[in-house]
């Protein structure tokens, strides 16, 4: 364990450095109205690392002028702390801050116990904001951990509109050159990615390839203790390369090598739980069928060919659609609602998302990056009137680089939509 005195350099160095971040421009983002620093429940923000958590915790607390303490346990010197030397860490934070009413605890999961400290603060009126970049502390961990007593968030790499606000363009004026303006940006966006620290890079491969090996090195080996590691870490670029796609735990077994389809499966839940990979059910009534034949997206674009063993390239389409993915997730959140994709039978044709409240499927979208072929057009045009004729749903989108139209056909309308456009939508 580290001593006091240490204790305290090292906390009064990461004091600066969130004194630095009050310095710089930082981005308005949806997720930060959803903090509530009067509650008495813990404020859980996670999410995959350099998202954006920690900057989104401090912008919360810097504006509401609370008094608060901070510490990073993401931070090799802390690395041997655990929640029996809790109390000498909140010792320091006191000594160096005075008294605070909140405390924020960022990067927690590093902690073995951590919600046996946490509970205490919120049982004597502490109020605390966490952060995370592990998905069990929004499932069944956290609800064991913290009974009941959390408010949790999730927070994905910037949307095109923060995209957009960060590098301060017009996404309202309806101009010729805002409007292309934003066309620009967002071929910028669709070949880049969000994650916040790389907006203002033209190049971003050196930073994907060191986040994704810390993940999987730091977050799931060193947590899980991965028995075939290598043969883990070669599916997990696998995987990141072919997504989106439905996956077969049997396939991957066979051609990794794993034990059984249920160690695969387990190796596959822990690159969600890491947030480098993201799940979609397959829209059916039965429930089975909704935990089966799920499809996987990355959690960014980024992630698609921005490593050493990225072989993606510009595959707009699986772009496009990630993209689509990640906003719908973003929306469907806000809006109560669930996110399917649709495949009446393997042969039937697909639609790319269904948004469902309940067994309703509220909105259908199809994505197409190009729609000059009128072979294409057709096929994702009939994907959705197909569909449309079954789920009784009539708001049909479909998501395209470019094309803008209305398309009527008999009592069914799909609207054809730029990407740029439809992601820039209030909701």
């Amino acid at each position: 364990m580290v001593d006091k005195r240490t204790l305290e350099l090292i906390l009064s160095e990461q004091v600066g450095e969130l004194a630095a971040k009050a310095k710089t421009k930082r981005c308005k983002r949806k997720e930060e109205s959803l903090i509530n620093l009067e509650s008495s429940l813990a404020q859980v923000v996670i999410g995959v690392r350099r998202s954006g958590k920690s900057t989104l915790c401090f912008n919360a607390l810097h504006a509401s002028k609370v008094k608060y303490a901070y510490v990073n346990f993401d931070d090799e010197r802390l690395v041997e702390v655990q929640a029996a030397h809790l109390n000498d860490v909140l010792e320091v934070l006191y000594k160096i801050n005075g008294d605070f009413t909140h405390l924020f605890l960022d990067e927690i999961q590093n902690v073995e116990g951590w919600h046996l400290f946490v509970n205490r603060m919120l049982r004597i009126g502490m109020k605390v904001v966490i952060t995370g970049s592990n998905a069990k502390l929004l499932s069944s961990e956290l609800a064991t951990h913290l009974t009941g007593r959390h408010n949790p968030i999730e927070l994905y790499p910037f949307s095109f509109a923060e995209f957009c606000a960060c590098k301060g363009l017009d996404t309202v004026t309806l101009t010729t050159s805002s409007e292309a303006a934003r066309r620009a940006a967002f071929d910028e966006y669709l070949m880049q990615g969000g994650f916040p620290e790389t907006v203002f890079e033209k190049s971003n491969t050196q930073y994907v390839g060191h986040l994704v090996e810390s993940i999987i090195h730091r977050d799931i080996q060193q947590r899980y203790k991965i028995r075939y590691f290598a043969a883990f870490e070669r599916m997990a670029n696998h995987l990141m390369n072919i997504a989106p796609t439905i996956v077969s735990p049997t396939d991957l077994t066979t051609t990794f090598g794993f034990g059984t389809p249920q160690t695969t499966n387990n190796y596959i839940k822990f690159l969600q739980q890491a947030y480098l990979l993201m799940e979609l059910g397959k829209f059916s009534s039965k429930s089975k069928i909704r935990v089966t034949d799920k499809k996987i997206y990355t959690v960014d674009v980024a992630l698609m060919d921005k490593r050493p063993e990225a072989f993606v390239g510009d595959n707009f389409g699986w772009r496009l659609e990630t993209i689509v993915f990640l906003e719908l997730r973003r929306r469907t959140k806000v809006m109560g609602c669930d996110m399917y994709y649709y495949k009446k039978h393997p042969r039937a044709k697909e639609v790319d998302f269904v948004v469902c409240k309940g067994n309703r499927v509220m909105q259908m979208y199809q994505v197409a990056y190009d729609l000059t072929s009128a072979k294409t057009r057709k096929r994702e045009i009939d994907s959705l009137v197909q569909a449309s004729s079954v789920t009784k749903c009539k708001e049909m989108f479909l998501i395209t680089d470019c094309e803008r139209e209305t398309v009527q056909l008999g009592e069914d309308v799909v609207q054809i939509i730029p990407a740029y456009e439809w992601l820039l939508q209030p909701y």
